[in-house]
């Protein structure tokens, strides 16, 4: 039996003037070259794959075709709870699938969300406020600088260089920035001065937590606010002219490296994460991590100059692109009790 793989995802597009919308609206979306090597990647481990974009025909699509197994990195379309559409679906259909459920989505999605459970459970998240309106007070809990964001994204959509802010002024401006370009609340949190790493885990029960890879900010462009702002990662470092910006392994100290580690799980287990996950930390002023979000439908750009940090991480921990895909797979199949159906385990690298 050749298992069938289904594959959502929503395709990467540029903005059209006539739409009205920001220039990085559709910057979570993935473009071909990933979505080609993912499939690629499941058909070398003996899976047929059935591409579904996930749009508005997905629903029919993936109730006709009825695949085994769905590898999920759909951003979804509208919402909220937009990440959430597709495992919902997949849920009402009976369908297995790779990756979180529809709560665990929905929650991470929200910045200020995450960090109210987070912080129920003992883990260190930034002190925040979510702002409806740009004339609304300033906490008085918060001092400046601050960093600016929309509510509910990620990709470090929405975040600009302009948006670690160190006056009232500014602070203003950039909250009505965020709530008229993106429509929705701005989240305001304070700004942690430390490094900043991201850390990748595969699995479920005991997951396995990838080499930390630090954030160089220091290798920003000259004038650049030290964050990993949209300019950051989509302007000024591209696979044509890649900043040095990613260490992995980073160099820490064991003490600080095993701390992460600490944290990196225990945020794995509050959220409910599933199969793979990437969770962003920065140092504060005495040099604790904590968390800044949480994704647990991170990047699977294939090429090691697009700076994706999942597959960078992978990379270090000694995968190649097909074995990583190929584990996030075995984990969603083991988890359904479904792993007798993958045949090729000699892709798969931890248990």
């Amino acid at each position: 039996m050749v298992l069938r793989v289904g594959l959502t995802y929503n395709l990467k597009k540029k903005v059209s003037e006539h739409e009205g919308l920001p220039e990085d609206y559709y910057i979570e979306f993935d473009d071909e070259n990933t979505v080609n090597a993912i499939a690629s990647a499941l058909a070398l481990g003996g899976c047929r794959v059935i591409k579904i974009e996930a749009d508005e025909n997905a629903y029919m699509r993936l109730r006709k075709s009825k695949p085994d197994i769905v590898f999920n990195i759909a951003e979804g379309m509208h919402g909220e709870s937009r990440e959430s559409h597709i495992p919902v679906i997949l849920e009402m259909l009976n369908i297995p699938y790779t990756g979180s459920g529809p709560a665990t989505l929905a929650i991470c999605l929200d910045k200020a969300m995450t960090h109210k459970v987070l912080s129920a459970y003992g883990v260190p998240s930034p002190k925040f406020q979510v702002f409806k309106r740009a004339d609304e007070e300033l906490d008085s809990s918060l001092d400046f600088p601050l960093v600016v964001k929309p509510l509910l994204e990620g990709s470090s959509k929405g975040i600009r260089s302009s948006s670690l802010v160190k006056d009232e002024v500014s602070l203003k401006r950039q909250v009505s920035w965020v709530i008229e370009t993106y429509r929705q609340p701005a989240i305001v949190e304070e700004y942690m001065p430390g490094r900043e790493f991201t850390v990748g885990l595969i699995g479920n029960d005991e997951p396995f937590v990838l080499p930390i890879v630090e954030i160089q900010l220091d290798k920003l462009p000259n004038g650049a606010s030290p964050i990993y702002s949209y300019e950051a990662k989509w302007v000024w470092d591209t696979p044509e002219n890649p900043l040095d910006i990613f260490r992995c392994p980073a160099d820490i100290p064991p003490e600080l490296d095993e701390e992460i580690r600490e944290i990196a799980i225990k945020t794995f287990k509050v959220l409910n994460c599933r199969d793979l996950c990437r969770i962003d930390m920065r140092l504060d002023r005495e040099e604790t991590p904590r968390v800044l979000e949480v994704n647990p439908l991170p990047g699977l750009i294939p090429d090691p100059n697009s700076h994706s940090c999942l597959p960078e991480a992978a990379r270090a921990a000694g995968f190649t692109y097909e074995q990583l895909i190929c584990t996030i797979l075995w984990q969603a199949l083991k988890r359904y009790g479904l792993q007798s159906l993958f045949k090729n385990k000699h892709l798969v690298k931890i248990p």
